[in-house]
């Protein structure tokens, strides 16, 4: 198959892409063509890596207002909504809302997700449900499974063993929630078991850090500290950090170094964080999305994350990556042309780097033949205009197809 008049990422010129076997066999301004190939003519349209989801919740989607509404939108009731939803949950019932939901995603470009499945519940219903289901789901995504627990895991029944069951059943990921103990003791003792449950058992890690506004929630340092110790490094991925807004700068100066040292990722959920955030403020009233700005000006990675799909956290969403970009460049008044420009970034290859995709994701010679068209020349244009996903190739074959809305002034 051969793609002419390919805009890859931004590039100033056209180029060919040849695909073989699922892989990138040649890339060049002008390819011959072979006998017998398939052309597409790509029409100098932008083509990206494969879009990333580094942080959604599959066992929770498509559930808002079931069995109840969060009416005070803050995270905790969130928490209280979802409590007496896990009463209803089925594996017939996960399965099929995590089928709708990754085709979702497979329609705006998404090919890499990564999921927190809740683990606080003794039958662990939906983390097996998942495990099942990721399987059959190849086609469309690769889907990483981390085991989150919820409610805590010094603060639930038996949640220690949860998180080892979990393991045992096949997670790719260990998850915590310091924030959300019921001690700091108890958030710091979670952390060092999460650590050293992921150490032993070569996992990721992937961490609800401080999802509060609450400035004196600390769990980041900790984290990045066992990081260190451990040898665990970019491993280990903090997820929303929303504190870190109301840290001091001054605390923020001496934690960047550590930061730096410890080699973590971030994942940062802008669309959710300020739904979530600052509900306890009149005004002003915080965003509550974490420094992306100066965690990127200073060598850190950082993705961005869609987190929820309409569920009782957040009560809004379509599966599609542009979404939290946009708000994203907003909130951290990242709007320099070249931080438009290049912010697809944040839910590709940065994004990978998180999941930790290595040499199975990127647009190179050799690499499996996986990209996504957009109807735009470049990413500028593209999340200005809310451009279409028209194509997304999956190892070579394409998965989904999207026609771009015709418009028409009529006077």
């Amino acid at each position: 198959m051969l793609y002419t008049n390919a805009r890859i990422e931004n590039a100033a010129e056209t180029t060919d892409i040849r695909v073989e076997d699922g892989r990138f066999a040649a890339m060049e301004p002008k390819l011959s063509l072979l006998p017998g190939e398939e052309v597409t003519d790509l029409h100098g349209k932008l083509v990206l890596p494969p879009f990333v989801e580094p942080h959604v919740h599959l066992d929770a989607t498509l559930t808002a207002g079931d069995p109840v509404w969060n009416m005070s939108g803050t995270l905790f009731e969130g928490i209280e909504c979802w409590a007496k939803r896990k009463d209803k949950l089925s594996a017939a019932d996960v399965k099929d809302r995590v089928r709708r939901a990754v085709r979702l995603y497979a329609s705006n470009g998404v090919q890499f997700i990564r999921t927190h499945v809740d683990v606080t519940d003794p039958s662990l219903v939906a983390l097996k449900a998942i495990l099942e289901v990721r399987e059959e789901l190849r086609g469309l995504a690769d889907i990483q499974v981390v085991a989150f627990p919820q409610e805590g895991i010094l603060s639930f029944p038996h949640g220690k063993e949860l998180m080892e069951e979990a393991v045992k059943l096949g997670v790719d990921a260990v998850g915590a929630i310091p924030h959300f103990e019921f001690t700091r003791e108890y958030a710091v003792e979670s952390l060092n078991f999460a650590c050293q449950l992921a150490a032993r058992n070569d996992l990721l890690m992937d961490v609800h850090c401080d999802e509060t506004d609450d400035d004196q929630s600390r769990g980041l340092e900790t984290l990045a500290t066992r990081a260190l110790e451990l040898g665990l490094k970019d491993r280990v991925t903090a997820s929303h950090t929303c504190a870190m807004h109301s840290y001091s700068n001054a605390y923020v100066l001496k934690l960047m170094r550590l930061l730096k040292m410890s080699e973590i990722n971030f994942v940062s959920n802008p669309l959710v964080n300020t739904h979530l955030e600052g509900r306890a403020d009149t005004y002003p009233k915080r965003r509550g999305v974490t420094r992306v700005k100066e965690l990127t000006e200073a060598g850190i990675n950082v993705a961005f994350g869609n987190d929820d799909l309409f569920d009782p956290w957040y009560p809004m969403g379509c599966g599609a990556m542009r979404d939290t970009v946009y708000l994203g460049l907003h909130v951290t008044q990242m709007m320099g042309r070249e931080d438009i420009l290049n912010s697809y970034r944040f839910v590709t290859t940065k994004a990978a780097r998180v999941l930790h995709l290595g040499d199975g994701y990127g647009i190179e010679v050799g690499r499996p033949a996986s990209f996504v068209v957009m109807d735009a020349e470049d990413y500028y244009e593209a999340l200005s205009n809310n451009a279409s996903v028209t194509l997304s190739v999956r190892k070579g074959k394409a998965v989904a197809r999207t026609q771009p809305a015709r418009r028409e002034v009529l006077i």
